[in-house]
């Protein structure tokens, strides 16, 4: 489940992953980010993720890429030790900020 709310005051775009993130959650993910509201930075709520696939680490790519790519401000949060491993893994700690 995905869901998201805007903090109007910075800008910052929260989405929050809730259960499996993985190809089920593409639709709403990419409906998250793409809803047309002027955004500065955007964070990655995973503090109820329980599952990460491949196909959620291409969401996070499309996200860097609509974002800016390298001048992007996205920070993954809140992520479990094992969602970190994942991330660490697939080299995402050098693409975005991590934390736990």
């Amino acid at each position: 489940m995905v869901e998201s709310f805007i903090d109007k005051k910075t800008g910052c775009l929260t989405i929050q992953i809730k259960g499996r993130f993985d190809y089920s959650c593409h639709k709403a993910f990419k409906q998250a980010f793409s809803k047309g509201s002027v955004v500065s930075s955007y964070d990655v709520d995973l503090s109820e993720a329980t599952y990460l696939d491949s196909s959620a680490l291409g969401m996070l790519l499309l996200l860097r890429d609509h974002a800016g790519a390298e001048r992007s401000k996205i920070r993954l949060i809140h992520a479990n030790n094992a969602v970190v491993e994942i991330l660490k893994m697939a080299n995402f700690h050098r693409l975005f900020v991590i934390t736990e």
